[in-house]
């Protein structure tokens, strides 16, 4: 039964490292880590520029946009998530994104005499999301927003403002439900 188990997870490996050397050439403002995992399908629009990190698992349509950055951590998993950038995207280690947005602009001026102008950089900021943070289905992570180490995001929350380290947030607007001690 090892054996078995053996060809089946040298053919895995192999079916990933087709999909990576894929992307790669589909997108060349894709970097890729080590035994990154595509388990669905990527998307890059807009000259969006993407790393994702070591040994992290995409699951479902893991979709990108926007001319900003995106970086990804080692050890994550993307599941069903968008992210659109015009500044910055960072996500730490170890973080599970379970179909939910992060959207680091507003897309357009909040002016209405301004509404249909190209965006001004004061429609944007870059979101941090710091190492083992849990976001929930169907959360939106919206612009400037830093979560915290070890935090969760329950599902359908809209992060606005800063969430504290190891805490849990729901709602809208979010507020923290639990906090984990030490």
């Amino acid at each position: 039964m090892l054996p078995h188990a053996s060809v089946k997870d040298r053919l895995l490996r192999g079916v990933f490292a087709v999909k990576r050397a894929y992307y790669r050439v589909r997108y060349p403002r894709l970097r890729l880590g080590r035994d990154v995992q595509i388990r669905g399908r990527i998307r890059l629009r807009r000259g969006v520029r993407v790393t994702i990190g070591d040994r992290t698992r995409l699951n479902k349509l893991v979709r990108f946009a926007g001319p900003g950055t995106v970086h990804v951590g080692a050890d994550c998993l993307l599941n069903a998530t968008w992210i659109g950038t015009w500044t910055a995207v960072t996500i730490g280690d170890r973080c599970l994104l379970s179909d939910c947005e992060l959207v680091d602009n507003d897309f357009h001026n909040l002016d209405p005499l301004r509404r249909h102008e190209p965006p001004v950089p004061a429609t944007r900021a870059p979101i941090v999301v710091e190492d083992n943070v849990w976001i929930g289905a169907h959360a939106l992570v919206m612009k400037g927003v830093r979560i915290g180490h070890d935090s969760v995001v329950g599902a359908a929350t809209v992060v606005r403002t800063d969430v504290p380290e190891r805490v849990v947030v729901i709602g809208n607007p979010q507020q923290i439900v639990k906090k984990f001690n030490d």
